[in-house]
């Protein structure tokens, strides 16, 4: 087509150069001129009329390459059954992978995060090249069939489906961007919990009381997420007890990290921390003691919060470093 267009403005150029070297210059003798002009002028009209010609029929044959021939006549039911089968080939080839991977990433604890941070990627990336596949190795619409369907279809979808294309665009950022990966443990708004899915719609988080959270990605694009651990199997845990104001904070601090160190949730590879801080409730004075450990896998969080909390509580009574009748 772009080498129609280069030899209809070829032969333009030329039949231009040709017109201007065909008129003569005027003469003293007139007998002569009349005899030139009376034999050229026909050779001249001829020349451009074939030229005229010549141009409209590449016209019309590049008007015809870039005219889109109607929708219908790419569509054949051999053609569907191709695209079916490719859909079904595709998504078995990406069910497999994803469960090969959740299998993979559950026997490992260091390596699950890292591992199961690859599923969305396949998932979103596997049907875009399932519908390349079917789009141009299928049904083959030529270049201006394609530019018409897809600028139809993007204002229709664009006036209609615009959250839809928001929230598209937002798991598209979070796959690019990362700001937490499947397996981490995060809070956004009034959530906190474990993502264990993000789609091109929304992310799925599960909740300490066992509930599955969809959250649309367009709300994420807005708001502020807090993540726990950032792609590590261990994150920071924070144990808080209060005590009463005349305890003796010394020896409390080192039972507290005695405490945190036997249990058998405890990451002992990043530091333990006690931190004391005073709070009025009910009008009387308390100290709130924050002990901060991290825990070796973040699916044992909770579990490792109340095992510090029990065993503290327990060895601060047991050494008598607080009255039971405190705490009443």
């Amino acid at each position: 087509m772009i080498q129609k267009i280069f030899i209809s403005y070829i032969f333009l150029i030329t039949g231009i150069i040709s017109a201007q070297n065909s008129v003569v210059p005027p003469s003293s003798a007139p007998v002569t001129t009349v005899a030139v002009d009376s034999v050229a002028t026909p050779q001249k009209n001829t020349e451009k009329e074939k030229l005229i010609k010549d141009i409209d029929t590449i016209e019309k044959e590049v008007i015809e390459d870039l005219s889109p021939p109607p929708i219908w006549e790419f569509f054949s039911i051999g053609k569907i059954i191709w695209a079916l089968i490719f859909i079904l080939v595709g998504y078995v080839v990406i069910k497999f992978l994803v469960s090969l991977l959740e299998r993979l990433a559950e026997k490992s604890a260091n390596q699950r995060i890292t591992i199961k941070g690859l599923i969305p990627i396949i998932k979103i990336f596997g049907w875009i090249f399932i519908i390349i596949i079917i789009v141009v190795g299928v049904f083959r619409p030529p270049a201006a069939t394609l530019i018409a369907v897809s600028a139809s279809l993007g204002i229709a979808i664009g006036f209609a489906a615009q959250d839809i294309l928001k929230n598209i665009f937002g798991g598209v950022m979070i796959l690019l961007d990362r700001p937490f990966k499947v397996g981490d443990k995060i809070e956004t708004g009034s959530f906190y919990g474990e993502v264990v899915e993000i789609g091109l719609r929304s992310i799925r988080i599960v909740t300490p009381d066992d509930s599955l959270v969809s959250i649309p990605n367009g709300e994420l694009m807005n708001k502020s997420v807090s993540n726990s651990n950032n792609g590590e199997a261990n994150c920071q845990v924070v144990a808080e007890v209060y005590l009463p104001i005349t305890a003796d904070t010394n020896k409390i601090r080192q039972v507290a990290i005695e405490a945190a160190q036997v249990s058998k949730y405890i990451y002992l590879n990043k530091p333990i921390a006690v931190l004391f801080f005073n709070e009025v409730k009910e009008r009387r004075s308390y100290f709130k003691m924050r002990l901060k450990a991290y825990v070796v896998d973040i699916r044992y969080e909770f579990i490792f919060k109340s095992d510090m909390t029990e065993i503290v509580m327990k060895q601060l009574l047991e050494e008598g470093l607080i009255n039971p009748e405190d705490l009443k």
